[in-house]
Order: structure tokens, then sequence, then C-alpha cells
């Protein structure tokens, strides 16, 4: 599985990460990335979640920072870093997309992000 990011403006298509993990269950959905000491820089945690609403999103017990993106129908609805420890943002999403910080540099609202099984 990869993290494609697709610019509003059509202009570089690009992979944001090839090692793609799926919180699926309610359990796994709650730990997150709660209690790692990292993770790898071409790696992502999506949280499908079906329909779109307000999604909170917690740094709670994670020792580093991370970019989430929150998206809807694979258009991007909010980008945010979100600091070690303290961090703590929502937006409405049907998916929510954690990455390393710094990942999503050049994502923005109205970009597409989308989970593939293959690269491009």
């Amino acid at each position: 599985m990869h993290v494609r990011h697709d610019p509003d403006d059509g202009d570089g298509a690009r992979t944001l990460a090839t090692t793609v993990e799926t919180a699926e269950s309610f359990l796994s959905q709650a730990r997150g990335l709660m209690f790692r000491t990292s993770i790898p820089d071409d790696y992502a945690l999506v949280f499908p979640f079906g329909d779109p609403e307000v999604r909170d999103a917690h740094m709670v017990c994670v020792p580093f920072d991370i970019d989430a993106i929150w998206v809807v129908d694979e258009e991007v609805q909010h980008v945010e870093t979100m600091a070690a420890w303290t961090g703590r943002a929502s937006a409405d999403c049907d998916t929510l997309i954690e990455l390393p910080a710094g990942a999503a540099s050049g994502v923005g609202v109205g970009d597409r992000v989308r989970v593939t099984e293959e690269s491009a």
C-alpha cells in the first residue's frame, strides 16, 4: 500500500509513504501511535472511518512530532504538524493519515491524498 499526494495544481504527484498500516479496529484507532518510540520515514498510519465527521487527534504518549492529514473523499480538509506529547487537533474527515513530521510538506487543503495498492 502507498499514500499518494496529488497537488490541486496538478503539478508533481508524489508518494508520501510506502509502509502503510491501517487502524481499522476500535482498539487500534484508540492506540494510534501511542507508546511507539519512532516511525520510519516512509511510514503512514491510516484511520479509515467511513462517514465524514469531525475527528480528533492527540499526541498523548507519542514522543515525536507528526504530520496529520484529514481527508474527505480523497480531498484534503486540513493538514497540521502536531508536537510530541502535547499536540491536539481536529477537523472533518472520513480518513485520517498520520505521517512523520515533514512528510506532508507541500500538502494543502484541496489537494488529493489517496491510499492506493500501488505507487502510481
